[in-house]
């Protein structure tokens, strides 16, 4: 039976929420699949291809449908969607540190445009951004008190400098 991309990396989640990221390669998922391991090559160029494509999905499935909402609320939101999918699937906040340690544009991008959005420059943007995805990777594991607590930090200090003169 030939599959599709899209089939390919829904069976590769259930695969890591079954056995975790370590036991997560081409040849066991192929052997899972029931193909050759060939047939994945064919999809995804190579382990770190597929590893993107799980990761992209697992924060896709995390989105919640798009609200206007004021700046601080909207990062409030996003950091809450970054944690409760990387939560939702085991060992899915490894993977997605993993695809994401050296390039997080994908996950600071809108938190930059909600920062901008409330009168950030592009420094305080870009920065502010990183901050809060490096915090929210870094709570996946903490309670959500400590996580609420560690955000609503950076939030207010965050509004702390937006409404303040230069």
């Amino acid at each position: 039976m030939g599959y599709r991309r899209g089939e390919i990396v829904d069976r590769a989640i259930a695969f890591l929420d079954d056995v975790g990221l370590d036991a997560l390669s081409m040849r066991k998922l192929a052997a899972d699949l029931g193909i050759q391991v060939g047939a994945l090559y064919h999809h995804f160029e190579n382990k770190a291809a597929l590893y993107a494509a799980v990761s992209d999905e697992i924060l896709r499935r995390g989105r919640r449908p798009a609200e206007i909402v004021a700046w601080d609320a909207e990062l409030s939101l996003l950091c809450a969607e970054l944690r409760d999918a990387m939560r939702r699937h085991r060992d899915g906040a490894a993977l997605i540190a993993q695809v994401h340690r050296y390039d997080a544009e994908v996950l600071e991008r809108p938190m930059r445009s909600a920062l901008e959005r409330g009168g950030a420059d592009d420094h305080l943007a870009r920065v502010g951004a990183r901050t809060l995805v490096r915090l929210t990777l870094s709570h996946e594991a903490d309670d959500a008190d400590d996580f609420s607590l560690a955000l609503g930090l950076v939030l207010d200090g965050l509004r702390h400098r937006l409404s303040s003169p230069s």
